[in-house]
């Protein structure tokens, strides 16, 4: 059995007084290591993604559920330990760890197969620490088994922006050989839309940032234009990653007859009063996306082995996370920013 060395003592980022991330909200941590539970991994981590839920946390738009949470939530590692009671894991193997954390199993939702809308499920990074440190413990019935020969900097932002986008993209109802328009074209949309181009659909890319649009076109985009410009054809389906309200009438107002909208953040600033003929006539739907299940990242993953999906990732040192935050919240980032352990 492979060994996993850990130090005794962690370094990481907690989240201490939120608030601007001028203000810096992010302390740095020591703590000691902490033991894994019956059903836990520990895992040492060899990158964590850095999304834009953490922003929210860190800055409060999502109150936190606890004081001094290390954020992080795509998080690839190394199984250091195992709890007594795991099977599916042992020592050296490689894990991720994602933003779905527990679910009761129970209620009506998790046995309807809908276990993202379970009442009492929990996150990583929100509920307990996440992958903002050197090491961290995951359930283990919520950790995807991953590739030993891929980079861990390209696998981490699959772990919440793959598989979100993931989710989005099916709630956007996208017809075979579709038009999709995607609104903001961050860590999240730069991989939906690969699984969209390569399931044949036609996909328009509405974002402020040049740099991103330079992007969508690089991956295929069929156009990219300003987030508030009216695509160049109707849209059978879109999807919102920016976390702007004002978007929304924009987007609805881009749909073809009975088109949807998906809106694929956790938190969304208000949207507009809307206008039934111009927003919502001629049935046009508009949706939400609410976490993910266990299952989307198991179908997701594999569609992006498949596929051989392209991650476009900057690499920060795990001692800049404060810099990578401040510069997604900059728009300073094209795709998606990645923590590494030194």
């Amino acid at each position: 059995m492979a060994q996993v060395p850990v130090p005794h003592e962690l370094t990481g980022w907690a989240v201490h007084h939120p608030g601007p991330i001028a203000a810096g909200p992010l302390v740095s941590v020591r703590r000691p290591v902490p033991v894994p539970g019956p059903d836990e991994l520990l895992l040492q981590v060899e990158a964590c993604g850095v999304c834009r839920t953490d922003l929210h946390l860190a800055e409060g738009d999502l109150p936190p559920h606890r004081p001094e949470t290390v954020p992080g939530h795509e998080i690839v590692g190394r199984v250091a330990a195992v709890g007594e009671s795991v099977t599916r894991f042992q020592v050296g193997d490689r894990a991720g760890g994602a933003w779905l954390r527990g679910t009761c199993g129970n209620c009506r939702y998790c046995r309807a197969g809908r276990e993202n809308l379970c009442p009492a499920s929990r996150y990583t990074g929100w509920d307990a620490d996440g992958g903002f440190a050197e090491t961290t413990l995951v359930p283990a019935d919520y950790a995807y088994a991953l590739p030993d020969e891929q980079d861990a900097t390209s696998l981490a932002p699959l772990l919440c922006a793959g598989i979100i986008g993931y989710r989005a993209l099916r709630r956007s109802a996208l017809p075979a050989n579709g038009r999709l328009g995607i609104y903001g074209f961050g860590a999240s949309a730069h991989l939906a839309a690969q699984v969209a181009l390569a399931e044949g659909a036609t996909v328009h890319v509405l974002t402020r940032s040049a740099a991103a649009r330079e992007l969508a076109l690089a991956l295929g985009a069929s156009s990219a234009g300003d987030a508030y410009a009216r695509p160049p054809e109707p849209l059978d389906s879109a999807i919102l990653f920016a976390p702007v309200g004002d978007l929304v009438p924009v987007a609805l107002e881009a749909l073809d007859r009975s088109g949807t909208l998906a809106i694929a953040g956790i938190h969304l600033t208000d949207i507009p009063v809307l206008n039934y003929q111009r927003h919502l006539f001629e049935e046009r739907n508009l949706r939400s996306v609410t976490s993910n299940t266990r299952q989307d990242g198991r179908d997701f993953l594999a569609i992006a082995a498949r596929i051989g999906i392209r991650v476009t990732a900057s690499p920060y040192p795990l001692s800049r996370a404060p810099q990578a935050l401040t510069d997604l919240a900059a728009d300073r980032i094209n795709g998606a920013a990645v923590l590494v352990p030194e």
